[in-house]
């Protein structure tokens, strides 16, 4: 971990924000650090309100900061997000005004920035709003890259980036803070001494960048986006805060050890990191609103997941909980509930829960059992204990029986309350003759003393393959429910070509390719319906 100390000489000193910045020297390679703050998480629909740039160069080693707010022409969104208030972007400058002295700050830059997929994709609309062409430059995503640079890394937030190379975030939320603790980040990971040695393709970046072309002027008229249905209702988040609620405590407790690495171990889609962090944000309170559903929409979209990689995300989610929930080696009532209604939340079949249960223990037993010995040659007492297996006490007070009892399940054997056919051995000193041995008689289980117990938790085995249920047929809706109903389909028989024709012919500002605008296609499909109503009143 890089220390206070170390990370402060990569750091500016003067770090006034304001549009205005020392002069950098443009002709040499550098890095270009970006960060926005948006009304909303969609970049057709929703706008930038305040963005910088920190300029390093090619070690991360800051030569200046940029930053300025942008008047969005509209609702600012979510105050109790960004801190942001339509008051004070008022009299700021909107984008087209300002978009001549940022491409002085990029051109020639590679770009960097926390989920750049996200943050680019804003810029380059706002970009083709003011008529401007963005060329395609070369950029480095820090998030991408942390999975290299901080590989044990259980979240990726920019905070838990920032905390991993010894940094905590301040000033998290406004654009020129984050830009600064994404400047770091990259200091950190593009330093040749310390931690993982540079990524070639990224060394390269800034020369490569150097050689990309930046316009100087428009190319185009200045586009006066049509109103959009959501824009009244939905596209913005609430100003004021949301109600307050109490998350049941299971799943608290499960969502805050949600782990990334177990997620995409479980199959989880490598470019679905932004949207598996979005939905464990959104289930800190239990529930997925109707804003956080539009806001997953949003960030799927973006990310360019489809509709099976939602599906498979979903899953590999209430899977890497279900992991968190095993951490003890055994589901309470109360997680396996919170499981059940999480699944149903997300859409994902609940006959499946058993199936990921399965996976996730199986997972927790391998885990477990990675570096224990074999036998030893004049071993003699009989079937060794295996990871995973069953076991129950009885007596044992003489023994210290507590801390035998978590030595066991510390090392992945279960310690449970009552004996069953699935135990594997009932832990007895003789000097309780209950309905735990009596329970061990008529099974014919087998009984061992403390003494010997100890021996087999020092010689424990690895866990036994599990053979684990068959899952059942998926559901055909991949998303969310809430997260379904802001989704449209294509209707049978048309083509992407034809929706686009239509939205011209209609005012919307259409692209030549790429995924069609949601409301663009709702209101396509609500003006079919309406010209097939009318055709079947008029016949």
């Amino acid at each position: 971990m890089l220390t206070m100390g170390f990370m402060d000489r990569f750091r500016k000193q003067e770090t006034t924000p304001g549009p205005a910045q020392a002069a950098v020297q443009l002709d040499q390679p550098r890095f270009a650090v970006i960060d926005i703050e948006t009304t909303g998480l969609t970049p057709q629909l929703d706008r930038i309100l305040e963005i910088a740039v920190v300029t390093t160069d090619p070690w991360g080693r800051v030569l200046g900061e940029w930053s300025t707010r942008i008047n969005p022409e509209g609702l600012v969104g979510a105050t109790h997000i960004h801190g942001i208030t339509e008051a004070d972007v008022a009299g700021a400058p909107v984008f087209r005004d300002v978009i001549a002295a940022l491409t002085q700050q990029l051109a020639g830059a590679a770009l960097v920035a926390h989920n750049a997929e996200f943050d680019l994709a804003f810029v380059r609309e706002e970009f083709r709003r003011a008529g401007w062409d963005m060329p395609l430059a070369p950029s480095l995503c820090t998030l991408r890259a942390s999975e290299y640079h901080l590989p044990n890394l259980d979240r990726r937030r920019l905070a838990d980036c920032c905390w991993a190379v010894g940094t905590p975030l301040t000033g998290a939320h406004s654009a020129l803070g984050d830009a600064r603790a994404t400047a770091v980040l990259l200091a950190a990971f593009m330093h040749p001494h310390l931690g993982a040695v540079p990524l070639a393709e990224h060394v390269s970046l800034p020369e490569r960048a150097m050689h990309v072309r930046w316009p100087a002027a428009p190319n185009g008229a200045v586009v006066r986006d049509v109103a959009m249905p959501r824009k009244a209702e939905a596209a913005y988040r609430p100003s004021t805060p949301p109600p307050a609620s109490t998350a049941p405590e299971a799943l608290v407790a499960m969502v805050d050890r949600f782990s990334l690495l177990d997620a995409l171990a479980m199959g989880a889609p490598e470019n679905g990191m932004a949207y598996l962090e979005t939905l464990a944000e959104a289930l800190e309170d239990g529930e997925i609103s109707d804003d956080e559903a539009a806001a997953l929409a949003d960030v799927a979209e973006t990310m360019a997941l489809s509709a099976e990689d939602v599906t498979v995300a979903n899953e590999a989610f209430v899977q890497a909980l279900a992991i968190e929930a095993l951490d003890d080696g055994k589901v309470s009532r109360a997680e396996k509930a919170e499981l059940l209604r999480v699944a149903d939340i997300l859409n994902v079949n609940p006959k499946l829960l058993p199936t990921l249960l399965g996976k996730a223990e199986a997972a927790r037993e391998q885990r477990m059992s990675e570096g224990l010995a074999p036998l030893p040659d004049d071993w003699s007492l009989g079937e060794p204990l295996r990871v995973g297996d069953k076991v129950v006490f009885t007596g044992c007070a003489a023994f210290d029986r507590p801390a035998m009892e978590q030595r066991a399940e510390s090392l992945g054997v279960l310690v449970i309350g009552s004996m069953s056919p699935r135990v594997a051995l009932l832990v007895s000193d003789g000097t309780m003759d209950g309905g735990k041995a009596g329970r061990a008689r008529e099974l014919g289980a087998r009984v061992v003393h403390p003494n010997d117990f100890r021996i087999l938790l020092d010689h424990l085995q690895p866990a036994q393959q599990r053979e684990i249920k068959a899952p059942p047929e998926p559901r055909t809706a991949a998303q969310p429910k809430a997260l379904a109903s802001v989704l449209v389909n294509l209707p049978e028989g048309v083509a992407p070509v034809d929706v686009r024709e239509w939205g011209r012919q209609n005012g919307w500002e259409v692209g030549v390719r790429g995924r069609l605008n949601r409301d663009l296609l709702a209101a396509f499909v609500a003006a079919r319906e309406a010209a097939a109503g009318q055709s079947a009143s008029g016949n």
